[in-house]
């Protein structure tokens, strides 16, 4: 029997798609060079040679935040803003190329499916990253726009900021190799087996929703100039999550001094500080890497390795204004769990730094 040749409209399809998968990796690779590859790796010598990254964004030099004002609000947001501003503009682009520029079944075959493979590969697609939750979620939304499984989601988009190896290695420089080998055991933890349940659980078993699968196909066969359509869905991006991320950033900016209270000298290691900054970790924002110097800072006013190690997973994994950003785009129990294991990871790790 002879083989089947490709029918020119095959050929041409596949023309189409290579072109623009190529024109995405271009934007990805030379965002993520610009934003994060090329000042963490500068940010490396740094850590390495003055045992610090900079101040704490929570407090500054001194175990005590501003108190609850709007001048609190508004000085946060300016420091969180100058740090993240260039990574949520990459997140964004990204989020909405991943729409148009990459052929849907791709990433089903990659992410779609329920099982151990699209997780792992979700993980390992996160490391490069190195964007924390707020930026990352708009490429997470992207993809669950493009109907990817709710694990491998959830699996990417904490392992951006949990695994990402220059906050690592930056840890280890600053605050010891001991909670840089905690940050990847429990982290490992955490991204992982959110993704698993994630994926075995009910709600992930359930039929692709029509009306968001009937969205999705109308974006890839838009007939639409290309342009067009990636700056239709830029501006859908913008406004849909980032005017709730604007306001919640102020918001928990603002109550930084409730979160974070001032530390009692030689008392700052027991349960209560653990749970207290656990939860106070899962709800607070900060950009990339900013749990080290928030963590350099406490303990050097007292705080244990108990809380320390609690700070060092649920700082990075998830906060209130990322929750935010992907409410519409997950089931709500897939964002309950995603929240739930983070804190209990976080006191398992404090327990253990506690012993």
């Amino acid at each position: 029997m002879s083989q089947l040749s490709p029918t020119p409209a095959t050929i041409q399809s596949g023309k189409k798609w290579a072109w623009r998968i190529a024109l995405f990796f271009i934007i990805l690779v030379i965002g993520e060079w610009y934003v994060k590859w090329n000042p963490y790796y500068h940010k490396a010598f740094v850590a390495a040679a003055k045992h610090s990254i900079g101040h704490s964004i929570v407090s500054g030099q001194t175990d005590v935040a501003p108190a609850v004002s709007l001048t609190a609000a508004w000085h946060y947001a300016l420091h969180y803003y100058d740090a993240v501003w260039e990574a949520v503009i990459l997140g964004v682009v990204v989020g909405a190329a991943v729409q148009v520029l990459i052929p849907r079944d791709w990433l089903l075959r990659a992410l779609g499916a329920n099982k151990v493979s699209s997780i792992l590969t979700a993980g390992a697609l996160a490391v490069p990253g190195m964007m924390c939750t707020c930026c990352s979620a708009p490429i997470v939304v992207g993809l669950r726009k493009q109907q990817v499984a709710v694990g491998s989601a959830l699996a990417f988009w904490l392992g951006n900021p949990v695994l990402n190896p220059a906050t690592i290695v930056f840890a280890g420089f600053v605050l010891g190799w001991k909670f840089a080998m905690i940050r990847i055991v429990f982290g490992l933890i955490l991204v992982l087996g959110v993704g698993f349940i994630a994926n075995r659980s009910a709600f992930a078993q359930a039929l692709p929703d029509t009306a968001r699968t009937a969205v999705a196909d109308a974006v890839q066969t838009d007939s639409r100039p290309l342009w067009i359509r990636f700056f239709s869905q830029l501006g859908r991006l913008s406004i849909t999550i980032l005017p709730v991320y604007i306001l919640l950033v102020l918001v928990v900016g603002a109550l930084r001094s409730w979160l974070f209270p001032a530390i009692d000298f030689g008392h700052a290691d027991g349960l209560l500080w653990v749970i207290g900054l656990t939860l106070a970790g899962t709800l607070f924002v900060i950009p990339t890497a900013g749990e080290v110097p928030i963590i350099q800072t406490l303990m050097q006013y007292g705080l244990g390795l108990g809380p320390a190690y609690a700070l060092l997973l649920t700082l990075p994994a998830i906060s209130a204004p990322s929750m935010a950003m992907v409410w519409r785009h997950f089931p709500k129990r897939a964002l309950l769990l995603a929240t739930s294991a983070t804190v209990v990871v976080g006191l398992v790790a404090g327990l253990v730094g506690m012993l």
